[in-house]
């Protein structure tokens, strides 16, 4: 993760420090389990458990001799010890602490992210809740279509909110787990119970069916939640930028004090934030295709996910964090400018009302065909003209002549096109 975006609470879990010490605590617990199996005196457990170190610049020393971070490692550990550093990683092989320190890594990345992405929901909540109401046109293609509100658009998000919170739940359950199998996973050396113990205590799930490895569809399942994420927030972000085009101009992204948004133009105020999210999203998606090729390794293992997912672990997860702390401060600060929502709603016309003048003649006996042909050619008139359209449309006596005057006047209200705006949010629990 570059500076720019990093985040120290994140950027702390997937350090090399960081790594090495998750493997120290694996190996001890390893050993612990076989103590309390008396398979190891408690003597010597008791001077692993008080003097089993490391040092980074020792591991990185070794490790350019044997080129196996792994080996390094133990070696380093064993030089802290005595004679009792034989139990260390007996019966292990690398993948038991490699895979199982892993999980412990998304595992304390997945707390931060959840908190996260609670905090995006809030913001989205509050968002539609102070927007109830606010009436603004609807658009399909890009296009006026018909009216809606921007508490009913904001919901959208906030129940794809509400699905991606289900995804990384199960994402993290299914790669957050451990395994202590030994050398293709047969667990030849080392009793399950050890394994039992080992993930009891990380509060990790176990690999029922380990080949050395965890399965690294578990792990594409965890980065398909954060790509989910992403096109989350992009599709948010999307909105706003939208919205806040000069030609639109009914929201805008918060703009601090002292913030400047062009260097040539003084005036400027740019949806940088959201243009921001657009970017890191496909980020996530790039990590997922990489996640994914993860999986099919050769036969009980290979290595040839072991330099990819370096990278693509700290990173998705540190752009995901920053991405959603960004997303709700969007969210949360998002300007609406209702006057520019009104003098939109009010450019539009009211052509929006053919649908329920076509619907009124389906009801009372013609044809969709024919109700579709006589309305869209009053419409595409009053377009042409400038008048409005429910004028012309009880003008027409093909149309009074089947639908009562005192009924189309009825359906041709905004009132009327959003009267379930409080049944929709209330499903979200958030009428």
């Amino acid at each position: 993760m570059i500076d720019r975006y990093a985040l120290p609470e994140m950027t702390n879990i997937w350090t090399t420090e960081a790594r090495y010490s998750r493997w120290l605590e694996i190996e001890i617990l390893a050993v612990a389990a076989r103590c309390d199996s008396g398979l190891v005196p408690r003597e010597d457990f008791e001077k692993i458990r008080k003097n089993a170190a490391f040092d980074t610049e020792r591991v990185n020393e070794i490790e350019a001799v044997t080129h196996h971070d792994v080996i390094a490692f133990l070696t380093s550990v064993s030089e802290s010890l005595g004679l009792e550093s034989r139990h260390i990683h007996y019966g292990m092989t690398s993948s038991d602490i490699l895979d199982t320190c892993m999980a412990m890594q998304i595992r304390d990345s997945g707390f931060l992210i959840v908190e996260a992405l609670k905090s995006y929901g809030e913001a989205l909540a509050g968002l539609v809740k102070r927007t109830k109401g606010i009436v603004c046109m609807g658009r399909t293609h890009g296009m006026n279509a018909e009216p809606t509100t921007l508490a009913l658009k904001f919901a959208g998000h906030y129940s794809e909110y509400l699905r991606c919170m289900k995804r990384l739940e199960d994402g993290l359950k299914s790669s957050c787990v451990g395994t202590i199998s030994g050398a293709v996973g047969t667990y030849a050396y080392l009793d399950p119970s050890v394994e039992e113990y080992v993930c009891e205590k990380l509060n990790l799930g176990v690999e029922e069916a380990p080949t050395q490895v965890v399965a690294r569809d578990r792990h594409a399942q965890f980065l398909y939640a954060l790509a989910a994420i992403g096109s989350a927030m992009e599709r948010f972000a999307t909105e706003c930028r939208h919205l806040q085009r000069t030609e639109v101009g009914e929201v805008e992204e918060r703009f601090g004090k002292g913030q400047k948004g062009s260097s040539a133009m003084p005036h400027k105020r740019n949806p940088i934030v959201g243009e921001r999210l657009c970017g890191l999203a496909r980020l996530l998606r790039g990590y997922l295709l990489v996640g994914l090729e993860n999986t099919p390794l050769w036969h009980e293992r290979d290595i040839s996910h072991s330099a990819a997912e370096r990278f693509i672990f700290p990173d998705a997860c540190g752009v995901a964090l920053y991405g959603l702390r960004k997303a709700a401060d969007l969210a949360s600060g998002l300007r609406i400018l209702e006057s520019a929502v009104q003098i939109n709603v009010d450019n539009a016309g009211d052509r929006y009302f053919s649908q329920s003048i076509m619907l009124a003649m389906v009801r009372h006996g013609l044809t969709r065909e024919d109700s579709y042909a006589l309305v869209q050619k009053i419409a595409m008139r009053a377009m042409d003209s400038g008048e409005s359209f429910a004028h012309a449309a009880l003008s027409q006596t093909e149309v009074t002549g089947v639908v009562p005057e005192d009924e189309l006047r009825h359906i041709c209200t905004i009132d009327n096109h959003l009267r379930n705006e409080d049944y929709i949010l209330g499903r979200l629990e958030l009428s």
